[in-house]
């Protein structure tokens, strides 16, 4: 909504109110439709306001549209919250966000480099 926001606002575009009940997935329509160039994807991420205020979120966040995808966006949300949760047809519920994409090469090998992290993972680094 602001001048410097990297997303942009998703609405619902549901027919009539839909309820999400708590731990309840619903796929809910944007109403858009977008052609994206090659080199970019957009990513659909969950309103903060959402989220702390109501425990809504999307379940595959970030969803990913690729550049080649021409259907309907639609988004997976879920409530987490304590109470069931009501979109109205015109709701914020999501932001789209345009990122470039970096097609990678990826090259097999025998072995990997070794580094001071090594095979260290989930809090390993201690942060």
């Amino acid at each position: 909504m602001s001048q410097a926001a990297s997303g942009m606002d998703l609405y619902a575009a549901v027919e009539n109110q839909t309820v999400i009940e708590k731990n309840e997935i619903k796929l809910i329509p944007a109403g858009i439709f977008i052609a994206l160039p090659y080199g970019y994807e957009a990513q659909v991420r969950p309103r903060s306001g959402l989220a702390l205020k109501h425990g809504i979120t999307i379940v595959n966040s970030p969803g990913t549209i690729d550049s080649d995808y021409r259907g309907e966006i639609a988004i997976i949300l879920c409530n987490q919250g304590k109470d069931k949760f009501l979109i109205e047809r015109g709701m914020r519920i999501a932001q789209l966000v345009v990122q470039p994409v970096i097609h990678a090469e990826l090259e097999e090998v025998m072995e990997l480099e070794d580094t001071h992290r090594g095979e260290g993972g989930f809090g390993h680094t201690g942060h």
